[in-house]
């Protein structure tokens, strides 16, 4: 169980840190993992004589094959280095990628050289126990009640998004299958099909605990769409922010529920899901007959940050059920910002009335005076995340844990059981205590099939050192949500750069829900959106991976364009606000932006901020004159050619 520290945590220990300032305790520990993994062979059985002799070890062959393991190593450290981009240091705001916790790189390469599978529990006896704690702690994390929720480690949130519409789709069909079969069809008697495929999860739920108990719950099972397929088009809708990751069109194509049949829901200014365009769709699609799959609210948008309304989601279904008699699935997508609703927990894993979260964030210095945190609609949104059936968030965004960490959590587990391979049982919450699943097996319950152990090692270990509540990871994340909120508040106010004759403006597109802040620079005088774009594009070639070497950068950061195709004209609001014309969005449709995602933990002093600013002024004053420079020289080459 994940338990408070006896002791305050101190972030700073937590990281091998960007000048590698905690590498004597890191080196220890990963000697420390090491030797106790060599240990463990060598004393298992110790009368077994040694199948590797010294005389063996000394001949020429065997030196030659050390000597080539040596140079293959030193090959790839030398690519590595060349090639690889600095995450650890606060020079990256970039994707979501930071420093990672050293404890959970030292749990990874303890476990890794063990070879769990978390597949099965007879190849990972002690690992697939990690990861059902490491699971029951997210639950517990967003609200859950741990002796009825189920949680498990992904590769990724893709694979946790695709078991959330796997069991949503299961799920759906469960009342359908009912109707055909002889001996169950009484449970559902007197219904239609549109009453059938409108039920509440909660009540499909409790038809399947009656047919256990009547024994036909697999007969059943074999006649819903995992036995005789899905009729295309009849499981209805599913409802998706404008600002969804891609592969939510991959879980439609996969599942075979069709990407026809995802519904887009248009955003606001702020880049959250438009709650009343959200209602006026929804009521549409049950007026006129659409039973609804699915809605999908997203906690931490890939390109933005933002948080969805899902108090609103949520009140929808009730307000839905209640009117139409209809209801839907609701998951949320939370791979980026799932771990924030750390921030909002106590000790005791009650979720924090607001004030009194307010009052403790400047108590403690997590959140200090000048910065608000969180507005009052995205912590409504976290709060409402205990409401939803299912959830995916990724261990290694803002979980600071190392590649490759994904988990998906549902709120309900008899739902497992519609995708499970293995005899169903009835769900007794009497007989089970806390923390205690021995009845869920992995390999035969989850879409993946062999799975690391040492993922599900470094997850539970980092959740052991960092609690998921305001005093564990409440105090690493607050840390880049006040570093971002600095930032944002910098580039709003920031003076034009000169770049000898010519002036650039730099500004957020928004001020961030948490910690992505998204930018543009902008040539003051120049109104062209096109030339807009392509200032900010060259900005990130020579801030990105794009320009080479990024060891040597001095910047690093990444991008994106919203365009009108994804998201309609809510962009126009700031291309409107940098001063360009409505002719020229409409030829245009598109803005680039420079994005960065503000995880480091190492600028929260007000000192380190505003050297680390002065600094950074001084790199886009270099990067623009380099721009400039490249296109005086295009110029001139030009009218040679000329």
């Amino acid at each position: 169980m994940n338990t408070p520290n006896a002791s305050p945590l101190n972030v700073d220990a937590l990281f091998i840190g960007p000048k590698s300032e905690n590498r004597v305790f890191f080196k220890e520990m990963m000697e420390y993992a090491v030797s106790e993994h060599l240990h463990w062979r060598a004393d298992f059985h110790p009368e077994d004589p040694a199948l590797v002799t010294p005389v063996e070890q000394h001949a020429g062959d065997f030196r030659q094959t050390l000597y080539r393991t040596e140079g293959i190593l030193r090959q790839l450290s030398s690519k590595l280095k060349n090639t690889s981009v600095p995450w650890f240091s606060p020079r990256y705001l970039g994707h979501m990628n930071a420093d990672t916790l050293m404890v959970s790189n030292l749990a990874y390469v303890m476990t890794m050289m063990y070879n769990p599978n978390n597949c099965a529990h007879e190849a990972s006896p002690t690992t697939t126990e990690l990861e059902v704690e490491a699971g029951l702690d997210l639950c517990r994390m967003f609200g859950y009640d741990p002796k009825r929720s189920w949680g498990h480690i992904t590769s990724g949130g893709t694979v946790a998004n695709y078991e959330g519409m796997w069991v949503a789709r299961n799920l759906k069909t469960i009342p359908l299958a009912i109707a055909q079969h002889e001996k169950a069809r009484d449970l559902v008697a007197g219904k239609s099909e549109k009453e059938l495929l409108n039920l509440s999860p909660s009540a499909v739920l409790d038809l399947t605990d009656e047919l256990k108990k009547r024994g036909l719950f697999e007969e059943v099972r074999a006649l819903s769409c995992r036995g005789v397929g899905i009729k295309q088009g009849s499981l209805g809708k599913i409802l998706v922010p404008q600002s969804k990751h891609y592969s939510w069109m991959k879980a439609m194509d996969v599942l075979g529920i069709g990407q026809e049949h995802i519904v887009p829901l248009p955003v606001d200014e702020n880049y959250r899901t438009d709650v009343a365009k959200m209602r006026e769709i929804t009521f549409r699609l049950i007026e006129e007959g659409h039973p609804i799959l699915a809605m999908v609210s997203v906690v931490g948008t890939t390109e933005e940050g933002s948080i969805d309304h899902v108090d609103e989601v949520i009140k929808l279904r009730a307000e839905c059920e209640r009117k139409y008699g209809a209801s839907f699935y609701v998951h949320v997508d939370a791979a980026y910002g799932g771990y924030v609703r750390a921030m909002f927990l106590d000790e005791d894993n009650r979720f924090m009335d607001y004030d009194a979260l307010l009052a403790r964030y400047r108590a403690e210095d997590i959140i200090p005076a000048g910065v608000t945190w969180p507005k009052r609609d995205v912590y409504e949104g976290f709060k409402a995340m205990a409401e939803a059936d299912s959830i995916t968030v990724d261990p290694h965004k803002v979980g600071y844990i190392q590649y490759a960490a994904g988990a998906v959590c549902m709120k309900d587990k008899r739902i497992v059981d519609l995708i499970s391979y293995h005899a169903a049982y009835v769900f007794e919450e009497v007989d089970e205590a806390e923390g205690a699943d021995t009845k869920v097996v992995l390999g035969s319950s989850i879409m993946e099939g062999s799975k690391a152990g040492a993922t599900a090692a470094a997850v539970w270990a980092a959740h052991r050192l960092v609690p998921l509540n305001i005093g564990g990871y409440g105090k690493v994340i607050g840390r880049g949500i006040v570093t971002a909120d600095w930032f944002a508040q910098r580039l709003a106010a920031a003076k034009p750069l000169i770049v000898g004759r010519r002036q650039f403006e730099v500004r957020p597109i928004m001020h961030p829900d948490f910690h992505m802040v998204n930018f543009t620079f902008k040539e003051i005088g120049n109104d062209n959106l096109e030339d807009h774009n392509r200032l900010n594009k060259k900005m990130y070639e020579i801030c990105s991976y794009a320009s080479g070497r990024t060891y040597t950068n001095d910047f690093l950061t990444s991008s994106t364009s919203l365009s009108v195709e994804e998201y309609g004209d809510t962009p126009w609001h700031y291309v409107a606000s940098r001063g360009f014309s409505r002719a020229e969005w409409d030829k245009v449709e598109s803005v680039y932006i420079l994005r960065a995602a503000v995880m480091t933990h190492f600028l929260r002093k007000a000192e380190d901020f505003d050297a680390y600013w002065e600094q950074l002024r001084e790199v886009f004053a270099a990067k623009l004159a380099q721009i400039v420079d490249m296109e005086d020289k295009t110029g001139a080459d030009a009218l040679i050619a000329a």
